[in-house]
């Protein structure tokens, strides 16, 4: 029996930074028009919802107070009404969501994740994963997550796992996806990623370029063409954009607007793209361009303007390579190599609540849960 193609749109789009309600609106219009043009998959950026803490890089963190207090007032709940919008979008355009958020918890005032979902087309959240380790700068915003969402989306366009950003350096959560058999590899990506101050061209020559900053585009290519072809897997990055809306909006927070805004643009924008199996680019795709609602032919990456990229994965091509390697099969050393994985999803605190009982075996009445209340349980 041939496996199935799947036609997948990467949003490569910007937020309206740090307003929840705005963006969703967006995220719903996008959504809707990938689904106009048949996409069957969805993806959007790292923190799409409300947008990524770039601030954190650029900025001390005894200056960056007020934004992470907006950013606990924009995040979102997973079971909340931005998501239950967007899960009725996806259940009218019938198409599967990949969807990064800035997750809020109802046991917390401030305690937030970078969290990641897949939703399926039927409006149900299939995957609901928590970035393991919120990287560099980061976890100035977000907490830790846990292996709970280490598993792939099973949908009749096949298996989809995803992981956040610098989660595809970490080779156990990779292969985590791999032994589940993950036939489409979402990779999330922020805007920029910013690790030194740039200076100019001639100041950076004269210091051997101590100041260069980490190439994201690049780096991020490496990562995620590794993990396609040590999988055989298609992969589809989608990185965040950074339009001038977005960057005078940052920029408006803080003491010094026109420095701040001159250095978010100073930094290379992120990169989306569809990778195949052996790792190598997607060029033949298309790209509907936001600002001219045209459908650009033979657009393989997109970085410097909003735009959804389309590309058909025929999953027919994950088969070949898993005869020379397949890294959780034959190629595989059980009696050598294990691995265990820990999928439980991590809470503050338990609670057992033993019944007390009387002389004569009756439930003391003080024990009992009041009429209308309900107890808290875990999002699945």
């Amino acid at each position: 029996m041939t496996l199935p193609t799947l036609r997948a749109a990467a949003c490569h789009i910007s937020p309206h930074v740090l307003s929840a309600a705005r963006t969703t609106q967006k995220t719903i219009d996008c959504i809707k028009i990938a689904g106009k043009h048949s996409a069957n998959l969805v993806v959007f950026p790292e923190s799409a919802i409300p947008g990524f803490p770039v601030w954190s890089s650029l900025l001390p963190p005894i200056q960056t107070h007020h934004f992470f207090q907006r950013m606990v007032q924009e995040s979102v709940y997973a079971d909340g009404e931005e998501i239950s919008e967007i899960r009725q979008a996806a259940r009218n355009a019938r198409v599967i969501v990949s969807l990064g958020i800035s997750e809020k918890v109802r046991y917390s005032s401030a305690t937030l994740f970078n969290t990641n979902l897949i939703i399926g087309e039927d409006g149900k959240i299939l995957v609901h994963h928590r970035k393991l380790m919120p990287t560099f700068y980061e976890k100035l915003t977000w907490s830790p997550g846990d292996g709970h969402g280490l598993r792939v989306a099973e949908t009749k366009y096949g298996k989809i796992g995803a992981l956040i950003c610098g989660e595809n350096t970490n080779p156990l959560a990779r292969y985590a996806l791999m032994a589940q058999g993950e036939q489409v590899h979402i990779s999330c990506w922020p805007a920029i990623w910013p690790t030194r101050p740039l200076d100019s061209p001639a100041k950076a020559n004269a210091k051997e370029k101590t100041s260069r900053n980490y190439d994201n585009i690049a780096a991020n290519r490496t990562r995620a063409a590794a993990h396609c072809f040590e999988a055989k897997c298609f992969g589809i990055m989608s990185a965040g954009h950074l339009d001038d809306a977005s960057m005078d909006e940052i920029a408006a927070m803080t003491e010094a607007p026109d420095e701040m805004r001159a250095k978010i643009a100073s930094y290379p924008l992120g990169a989306s793209q569809f990778l195949d199996p052996t790792g190598r680019t997607i060029e033949d795709c298309s790209a509907l361009d936001f600002a001219t609602d045209q459908l650009l032919e033979d657009q393989g990456v997109v970085t410097d303007k909003e735009a959804i990229l389309f590309a058909n994965l025929d999953l027919n091509e994950c088969i070949e390579g898993k005869q020379y390697h397949d890294v959780v099969g034959g190629y595989q050393r059980f009696d050598v190599f294990s691995l265990q994985v820990n999928r439980e999803r991590h809470e503050p605190i338990q609670f057992r609540d033993v019944e007390s009982h009387t002389s004569q075996g009756r439930v003391n009445d003080s024990d009992k849960v009041p009429e209308g209340v309900e107890m808290p349980g875990v999002i699945e």
